[in-house]
């Protein structure tokens, strides 16, 4: 389970999140939207103890990250799966050492192992027999898969995806949907997707957290959501500056 209890986070006088709580349970897959700006990856960052809020906890598995070490952090750490919005591989390593870096660095795995699980993780996203591409030899789209296969690569509890379509076209942005859904339903994961993309928020999540000014101005299902009469969620699902 994930519990973020009264967390505010500034820099210098701006306020980028205020006295935020809620709450995720294992399985959900929850998206968390907002305009730019509006705090959602300083959030993901929090959870994943990239930063270390002043003021509020956060829980991820029922521990405590804020008053974690690096050693500590990086054994949780083991257990969460992060996709970056550009997939963030190294350009100077191919496919095959982009995923194993984190199962050299998180795990205990022998080098037969991890090469099986690069393999078996790269079957997985339909990317079967890349190990010995580098990234410059791949699309945006094949980058993202590549990005997700790196993350399912050390069997994780909970994946974190900031952005996982922003810039595929929507054939594409299909195919990166229905691969979280895949591993949800196998894996019984905790998702939690940072997006702007309304097709993964209402094809994928079954829970939206919605962030605006520092607050949580919405948090239901996406059915919810798109009835909502709330002016500033119906600005950011119709894209009409009029309405507020």
């Amino acid at each position: 389970m994930i519990a973020v209890k009264n967390l505010s986070i500034s820099f210098s006088d701006k306020v980028v999140l205020s006295d935020i709580s809620f709450s995720i349970s294992e399985g959900q897959i929850v998206s968390i939207i907002g305009k730019s700006g509006a705090g959602k990856s300083i959030l993901l960052k929090c959870l994943i103890g990239l930063i270390k809020p002043k003021v509020g906890t956060v829980y991820l598995a029922n521990k405590l990250i804020n008053s974690m070490n690096f050693q500590q952090l990086q054994k949780i750490r083991s257990q969460i799966g992060m996709v970056f919005q550009s997939g963030a591989l190294f350009d100077s390593l191919n496919v095959a050492d982009n995923i194993g870096l984190a199962l050299r660095k998180l795990t205990s795995l022998n080098e037969h192992e991890i090469k099986s699980r690069i393999k078996n993780a790269l079957e997985s996203v339909d990317m079967n027999n890349t190990e010995k591409l580098m990234p410059g030899e791949l699309s945006g789209g094949m980058k993202k898969r590549i990005g997700i296969a790196r993350a399912i690569a050390i069997q994780p509890e909970y994946l974190f995806y900031d952005e996982p379509t922003t810039g595929l076209d929507p054939v594409m942005t299909d195919s990166i949907n229905r691969l979280i859904l895949k591993f949800q339903d196998t894996d019984k994961i905790t998702s939690v997707i940072v997006t702007h993309e309304l097709r993964t928020v209402f094809g994928v999540a079954n829970r939206v957290i919605m962030l605006h000014d520092g607050k949580i101005q919405f948090d239901g299902k996406p059915n919810d959501l798109e009835k909502s009469e709330d002016k500033i969620v119906q600005q950011f699902i119709t894209g009409d500056s009029t309405l507020v």
